[in-house]
Order: structure tokens, then C-alpha cells, then sequence
């Protein structure tokens, strides 16, 4: 009797387990969870679908926008924070876009500000969002990632002042 109760039990443990599984998994929908009373345009955390891909992009440093310049000067690659940062974002969507993907599309992002020596030495943590919001959080494009930022002491190149890993979403279904 008690072996065909326990029997009895963990089957049905598992069927609801099963059932539990199979109305999470399936639906297709990244969801994106804000923290609660902020406006601040990043996601709290970002959860995927067990029915998705998810891409990662290796990190991206600021492309050559003024051939003039020399390599080693700032202004090469956009200048400032912003400048870089604009022109990384921009970057990145191209790339996203060669993949079948966008910016709406991105969950994950990591952040490397190098000190600005017109900023007294620190990062331009400003500049940075100055850039990132002309792509993300805005009426055209309103989906965030989860985001960090960090100061570090330097890049390959010293006139480098970003670089920007992301980690994107393919849906395995089309969208409805």
C-alpha cells in the first residue's frame, strides 16, 4: 500500500511538473522587468524564452570616423564618450542587422568607459547615456537590456574610450 501511494505521488509530481513546464516554455516572449519606480532606461533583469537563441557578439570598440586624425587620437573614432559610444551602437546594429536581428533584440549588454582625460580622469558615465539613448528606450525602439557599466583602467588603444559587448535573442518561431 504505502509503494503504491508513493508511486502514486511522484507521478503525480511529475505530470504537474510537466504541466508547469509546458506553460512557461513555448511562448515565445522575452520579458523585460523594469525596477519598480524608476525611469532609468535599463531593464532590472531580462528573461528568455526556453524556445529562443541567444547570440553573443564579442565586444565592439569604436570604428575609424575620421581618417585624418591619427590613430592614436580620440577624434579618429568619434571623439568623446558620446561620439564612440554613437558610433559603436551604430556598429552593433549593422552587425545585428546582417544577422537578422536589431536592437530590440538585445538583452544583455556590458559597458567598458575608460577615463576621460577632459572629464578630469573619470569615466563620462553622461556622455556614455547620451549615446545609448538615441537606440534604446525610445519611442522607435522601447525594449532595454539588463546593463553594466564599468570604469576600467584602459583599452588595446589608448584614444579608445568604449567598448560595448551585447548578447541578443533570435525567436526559433516567426513573430505573430
Amino acid at each position: 500500500m504505502l509503494k503504491t501511494a508513493t508511486t502514486a505521488a511522484l507521478l503525480g509530481t511529475a505530470v504537474l511538473l510537466t504541466g508547469c513546464a509546458a506553460t512557461t516554455s513555448g511562448s515565445g516572449d522575452v520579458l523585460r522587468y523594469r525596477t519598480p519606480g524608476s525611469t532609468f532606461p535599463i531593464a532590472a533583469a531580462v528573461e528568455i524564452p526556453t524556445d529562443a537563441r541567444t547570440v553573443y557578439l564579442s565586444g565592439k570598440v569604436p570604428p575609424v570616423v575620421d581618417k585624418s586624425k591619427p590613430a592614436t587620437d580620440p577624434a579618429a573614432y568619434g571623439g568623446d564618450t558620446e561620439g564612440q559610444t554613437v558610433a559603436i551602437l551604430k556598429g552593433l546594429e549593422e552587425q545585428l542587422k546582417s544577422m537578422n536581428l536589431g536592437m530590440s533584440d538585445v538583452v544583455k549588454m556590458q559597458v567598458f568607459l575608460v577615463a576621460d582625460p577632459a572629464k578630469g580622469n573619470k569615466m563620462d558615465f553622461a556622455g556614455f547615456m547620451r549615446g545609448y539613448t538615441q537606440f534604446f528606450g525610445t519611442a522607435a525602439q522601447p525594449n532595454l537590456p539588463a546593463r553594466s557599466a564599468f570604469q576600467i583602467a584602459a583599452l588595446a588603444n589608448p584614444a579608445w574610450y568604449v567598448e560595448i559587448e551585447v548578447v541578443a535573442v533570435r525567436a526559433t518561431k516567426p513573430v505573430k
